[in-house]
């Protein structure tokens, strides 16, 4: 018999950090939480990168997740914007790495492919899928992605640590 693990996802983002936890049985999975984590947005950068690693760090009180996974940065247009993910990014990764969690990083294709079966899906197609593999998931947008991100996780967990 397997002990169940429990996955936090991270879909990182400066407006809106999406999260969910995910529970790992063998090959069941099953939806504990999930939510979204809005930083003040007038607020000086410092303030919402403190305020998105505090959020994550609540979430690991309170929901005891045992490994971590969170989208890996795509280069975007505007290099700004870029920079700017890099840093919510790294606010976010900090507390379950600092708690001793090993973190999976994957890119938003292998996110997308591992939960809807294509790497261009797009988020309504995500959060669709996300609501047929985790019944009950009301999830959409940020919390959805958070939750295909825990969902690649779980599919990648062991060949993930293989690699490492």
């Amino acid at each position: 018999m397997t002990q169940a693990i429990r996955i936090l996802g991270i879909d990182p983002g400066l407006n809106a950090t999406g999260w969910g936890v995910i529970a790992q049985d063998g090959t069941r999975l099953s939806l504990i939480a999930h939510g979204v984590i809005k930083a003040p947005a007038k607020a000086a950068m410092a303030r919402r990168l403190c305020f998105i690693h505090d959020a994550v760090e609540a979430l690991l009180g309170e929901h005891g997740p045992h490994e971590a996974a969170i989208e890996d940065q795509f280069v975007a247009n505007n290099p700004g914007s870029a920079l700017k993910l890099g840093q919510a990014r790294a606010a976010a990764m900090l507390a379950p790495a600092r708690a001793g969690l090993v973190v999976g990083e994957y890119a938003p294709r292998l996110v997308k492919k591992a939960v809807v079966g294509t790497g261009g899906a797009d988020k309504a197609q995500v959060a669709a899928m996300v609501s047929v593999l985790l019944p009950g998931a009301k999830a959409t947008a940020d919390d959805a992605d958070a939750l295909a991100i825990a969902i690649c996780h779980a599919n990648h967990r062991n060949s993930q640590r293989l690699a490492s």
